[in-house]
């Protein structure tokens, strides 16, 4: 329920943090997340849902956080880029700057969410489906070979780990 300010109660997850949040309940998660939660990797491209600049998972989805309205993330578990990484880079992470799969750095953060997404689901994706598990993100800097090549040598190091 709303209080004088229109605000609410949003409880969920962020990188493992459990939280209770006040927000107006149309207020996109990507705001919260960078202007409340000071996380700032998630980035605005667009604003649209076109991009993927400000993926996230929700609940192991990637999803659009320009797209979510706060009160649709009660109760759920949020991952961003800041939630990746451990005491050292995460594989993907690490692939991404050993092939060249960042430039500008705007497109970089939801890119290698949706690398994790896919590789979850398809640890030795073909490219293909790396190109299907990536399209709903858009680079303008890197012309996209590699960023493919990122996701393959992290296929690679992942297996190696394994």
């Amino acid at each position: 329920m709303p209080d004088s300010s229109g605000k609410v109660r949003v409880q969920l997850r962020v990188n493992g943090r459990a939280l209770i949040l006040e927000a107006h309940p149309m207020e996109r998660l990507l705001d919260v997340l960078r202007e409340q939660l000071r996380l700032t990797g998630t980035k605005e491209g667009c604003g649209e849902g076109e991009c993927g600049a400000c993926s996230v998972e929700m609940d192991g989805a990637l999803v659009n956080s320009c797209l979510v309205p706060v009160l649709q993330a009660e109760g759920t578990e949020i991952r961003t880029i800041e939630g990746v990484a451990g005491d050292r880079l995460h594989p993907v992470q690490q692939a991404f700057l050993e092939h060249g799969g960042t430039q500008c750095g705007i497109c970089t953060p939801g890119m290698i969410l949706a690398a994790l997404n896919l590789l979850a689901r398809h640890p030795n994706p073909t490219e293909t489906e790396i190109r299907e598990g990536l399209a709903g993100n858009l680079c303008r800097c890197t012309g996209y070979t590699r960023i493919f090549e990122s996701v393959l040598g992290a296929c690679r190091a992942l297996e190696r780990d394994s």
